[in-house]
């Protein structure tokens, strides 16, 4: 599979419909405000999910993995309201940022499940006014996350808050996961990567990742966070209370069309969960 993508610019054209279905009615200008009306929106409207990747893997296409480059996904979103996984999120968030001024730069962490993993986990990340400024569209931790190698810092929110604490050269990011609501440690690995590392990276997930058998959904929903998981309807609400249901098999098309916003086209295209394989025994064992 061909992974030394370039990193080309997205179109201007492309990007401003995408903004327009953000709902931002202008450019955002290169600073802080621009920066955090952006990201709140991309938390509001854009889910991270593993719809597309649940189609592609069930039909035993070989082709490049949904979401492989900026355009790839943003026509998948425009057209009915899908987003990816971290590589494919990361990769359209950072072009998306590049497009509208700003210093923005992929980035690869390693999401802490277990010790001794090797990197895991795609980021995005903005340099401005000398600082670096952390906004993960998978974590989606509502405004951008200042990244200081003196202290900790942290964004307040009882449904999205986060923290982040220097260690070791690296950051160690503190969210509220679905499989882990008291908190859960995302290493940042390093700031710098690129297209054909974030492609390589993604691919190596075809065969196996947590997100290849069941349904996945994490989206900013009123004033908390809407998800699902491990066949759970899963809020943290406004308040930080969490609110898990069963989400049952002739539930699952209401609440993607409903709740998540996706196109019913494609939520009748998703298919139902499989039983998850120890890592290294298939990506529809």
């Amino acid at each position: 599979m061909p992974v030394d993508l370039p990193a080309g610019p997205l179109a201007p054209a492309l990007a401003e419909r995408v903004l327009e279905r953000l709902g931002m009615n202008r450019w955002p200008g290169p600073d802080r405000a621009g920066l955090a009306a952006l990201y709140a929106a991309w938390c509001r409207r854009v889910p991270m999910d593993n719809l597309r990747k649940l189609v592609h893997l069930r039909a035993d296409d070989s082709g490049p993995l949904p979401g492989d480059t900026p355009e790839d996904f943003f026509a998948g979103w425009l057209a009915h309201g899908t987003g990816g996984t971290c590589w494919a999120v990361h990769g359209a968030l950072t072009a998306l940022l590049e497009a509208c001024g700003f210093e923005a730069r992929r980035g690869i962490g390693t999401m802490l499940v277990a010790p001794e993993l090797p990197p895991n986990h795609g980021l995005t990340s903005v340099r401005l006014d000398d600082e670096t400024l952390l906004v993960d569209g998978c974590i989606l931790h509502g405004e951008p996350l200042l990244l200081d190698a003196a202290r900790e810092t942290v964004v307040e929110h009882p449904a999205w808050g986060v923290r982040a604490r220097p260690a070791a050269g690296k950051w160690v990011v503190r969210w509220r996961s679905p499989f882990a609501p008291d908190g859960f440690d995302c290493r940042i690995d390093s700031l710098a990567s690129d297209a054909g590392a974030f492609a390589a990276l993604h691919e190596s997930t075809r065969d196996w990742s947590p997100f290849n058998f069941e349904l996945f959904v994490r989206v900013h929903r009123d004033g908390g966070v809407l998800g699902a998981a491990r066949g759970e309807r899963i809020t943290f609400r406004g308040d930080g209370a969490v609110e898990r249901r069963a989400l049952a098999p002739q539930e699952r098309q209401r609440f993607l069309v409903e709740e998540v916003g996706i196109s019913e086209a494609f939520a009748q295209r998703v298919p139902d969960d499989v039983p998850m394989p120890p890592p290294g025994q298939g990506a529809r064992a």
